[in-house]
């Protein structure tokens, strides 16, 4: 492979804006909850997940946009319009604004049908509104402490939380209007409260119908209690709100502060970043919105989103289930590993053959397993492991902790920039590490976003090593609803490299070398780029070539022009995004090799892989890595061939299954249009259910081999 690359020009080929490509994807998950063969309470937390999902659109890729926007000032930017596509986005958010809430409208008349009611506080009878006070004096109340504007000590844009929920209360007499800012605390009252059954007097086929309050209806209808006593006023409102800010923030080279000193400093400065989306109850007064702009600060249109009553759908994602369990998708319980299943200890099992796991399929409790062990095991001497998001209350730290206790040396790399799991990975850095761990946050330029983990073994006088390689995080709770695939390997070249990628964590100054292992920043950029350009040199010389790639994200340009290359010199091109894809497929003359589809379903597609035809010696790679630029140059990331034959065929196996997927795949065309793959007259392939049977059956024959064996 020492093949020269020349590089492309960016002007030959189209780039799809990547910020577009993400609305996009939103709007597959917005199809997710208007599709009515999902039953309507996962219908309902689709749109909580399309808003968490907004938000953090806002507070990272509006956010750089904007920033771009004022760097343009004294830079020259470019190929791009930052302003032009400043107003593109806010175009396609208004428009999926409006299909939302046609959607939650139609989510709504569904759960009625099932006898189940979403209702406001104008609806409530006598009796209902005489509990709502009552349960507002005794649960909510307490935990509401309204700040008055006109006694407010600093803006309020310094005052209110990123991403919480609040109302702008009016209160109008014959003095001059008071206002105050009231928190919705959904962090200690559930947002969503079912009415008591006895006071519900609607039936519906002799059953008493379901009745849910929000919490923020709960307030509004009690507002006056919160300020009678205090305020004279004739005419009292409230209309909800929520701001949104930058989630970037600086981190100080002060020499004197550890590395959890500026991460805390840099978490609580993310509560006073700019504000880069206000949305509003779009029923709020003109008066009442103008003395909110005034104290933001802010009368920026493209920062001012009017919308519907309610704000912070994403606590939507956790709406209860009061009805059938037909209403909420079945459960698919982890199934067991075959591989792991027939051998007493995990190390027997990795010992006899390399395995893989492919959550949430099968349980991530064999990866729990193999650290609880290893805590205990007496021949175990070292555990190495990479943390970038873990459950908070994580049963593989407590195996470490536990590990520590018996003696075992313990060394865990802590990402402590991990966007939005800050301030969990720095309370679980301070409590292993007066523990006795070993805690390293490697280098501040560099996030550490591999999922590797490595385990020393004495056995017979020698050290033996064992490790793991994966796409998803060491997080029990995404591990049942991410799909990832984990390697457990003992393979010694393999497992040699993944000591030499904690090694250069600590010592990047160091000279190293990868055989096998893709790894980010250094190596990987080179390693694809010729693993694309044996493909393209296969193709030029008339051999079969071919392409697979599976992951969240393509939008690393030279990657992209080279695939375009690709197209061009005939290599065959599939492609599964999950999210944002630069790349425009089907172009006459550039792309029309590549095909590209997105799958969305109950479970997100989180797992990367890479598959090169390499004339017909196949190559199939899993990776924490996506194709994008952050991934290659700027981030520690690891990528790990597959060396046995059964698991590749596995692998590659559950891609066709993917790729004929003709329920929930989208075809990424050139304007992402998100058309569903049609079906035909094919039978339905809904891949991921047929991947879950497919695995579900290789359970149920290690069963009755168990059972014929007994």
């Amino acid at each position: 492979m020492e093949q020269t690359i020349l590089p492309a020009k960016t002007e030959d080929y189209p780039l799809y804006a990547r910020e577009l490509s993400w609305l996009a994807f939103n709007g597959r998950v917005l199809q997710e909850a208007a599709d009515t063969r999902n039953p309507p309470i996962e219908r309902l937390r689709f749109l909580g997940i399309y808003s968490n999902n907004l938000d953090e659109f806002f507070r990272v890729r509006v956010a750089d946009v904007k920033r771009r926007i004022l760097l343009k000032k004294y830079q020259t930017w470019e190929h791009e319009d930052a302003e032009q596509l400043l107003s593109e986005i806010q175009n396609r958010v208004l428009e999926l604004g409006k299909q939302f809430n046609k959607i939650y409208l139609d989510i709504q008349l569904e759960l009625r049908k099932h006898n189940i009611e979403l209702i406001d506080d104008s609806k409530l009878t006598e009796l209902q509104s005489g509990w709502v006070r009552s349960y507002f004096n005794s649960e909510v109340k307490k935990h509401i402490s309204p700040i008055i504007l006109s006694s407010a000590d600093a803006s309020l844009s310094k005052i209110l939380e990123d991403n919480t929920t609040y109302l702008l209360v009016e209160m109008t007499g014959q003095s001059k209007p008071e206002y105050a800012i009231v928190q919705v605390p959904t962090a200690e009252v559930s947002r969503f409260t079912e009415l008591p059954l006895h006071l519900n007097t609607r039936k519906k086929n002799g059953h008493y119908r379901r009745q849910i309050l929000l919490l923020d209806d709960i307030i509004n209808h009690c507002i006056a209690d919160l300020f009678q006593g205090f305020f004279e006023f004739e005419h009292i409102c409230a209309f909800s709100l929520k701001l949104t800010r930058d989630a970037e923030y600086n981190i100080s080279d002060t020499l004197d502060q550890s590395l959890i000193d500026k991460m805390s400093k840099g978490i609580r400065q993310r509560l006073k970043s700019e504000p880069t989306r206000l949305v509003y109850d779009a029923a709020m007064p003109e008066q009442m919105l103008k003395v909110l702009t005034k104290q933001l600060g802010t009368s920026s249109a493209d920062a001012l989103i009017a919308g519907s009553r309610y704000r912070n759908f994403k606590d939507f994602i956790g709406f209860p289930n009061l009805g059938h369990q037909s209403m909420e998708f079945p459960p698919l319980p982890p199934l067991p590993s075959v591989d792991f299943e027939q051998h007493p200890t995990t190390f027997d099992a990795i010992k006899n053959s390399d395995i893989l796991l492919y959550y949430p399929y099968h349980s991530f409790g064999y990866f729990t397993e193999w650290v609880r062990q290893a805590s205990f095991d007496p021949k175990v001497s070292h555990i190495k492991i990479t943390m970038y998001r873990v459950a908070k209350h994580s049963r593989v730290i407590h195996s470490l902790l536990d590990a520590v206790r018996n003696g075992k040396k313990v060394t865990v790399v802590v990402e402590l920039k991990a966007r939005f799991d800050e301030e969990n990975n720095i309370n679980w850095a301070r409590r292993m590490t007066e523990s006795g761990i070993e805690v390293i946050f490697g280098q501040t330029t560099l996030k550490i976003h591999s999922k590797i983990c490595l385990i020393t073994r004495q056995e017979k006088g020698k050290a033996v090593r064992y490790g793991h390689i994966g796409t998803g995080n060491f997080n029990e709770k995404t591990a049942r609803i991410y799909t990832d695939m984990s390697l457990f390997t003992c393979h010694p070249e393999i497992t040699a490299e993944i000591e030499q990628v904690f090694e250069f964590i600590q010592y990047s100054y160091r000279p190293f070398q990868f055989k096998h292992l893709i790894v980010s920043p250094t190596w990987s950029r080179p390693k694809l780029m010729l693993l694309i350009q044996r493909e393209i040199d296969f193709a030029i010389s008339g051999r079969k070539s071919e392409i697979f790639l599976k992951a969240n994200n393509l939008v690393d340009e030279e990657i992209v022009q080279l695939l375009y290359r690709a197209s061009q010199a005939g290599v065959k091109i599939r492609m599964i995004i999950r999210g944002m894809c630069s790349l425009v497929p089907g172009v006459p003359g550039m792309s029309q090799n590549i095909k590209i589809i997105s799958i969305l379903d109950r479970f997100l597609e989180h797992a990367r892989v890479y598959v090169f035809h390499n004339g017909g010696d196949t190559d199939v790679y899993i990776s924490s890595a996506d194709w994008m630029t952050r991934n290659i140059d700027q981030r520690v990331e690891v990528g790990v061939p597959l060396f046995d034959a059964k698991i590749k065929q596995t692998v590659i196996s559950t891609l066709d299954m993917q790729w004929r997927d003709n329920v929930k795949a989208r075809n990424i065309d050139a304007k992402q249009t998100n058309t569903y793959v049609k079906r035909g007259n094919k039978r339905n392939i809904r891949s991921q259910q047929n991947i879950y049977d497919i695995f579900a059956a290789q359970a149920q024959q290690l069963i009755k081999q168990v059972d014929s064996e007994h």
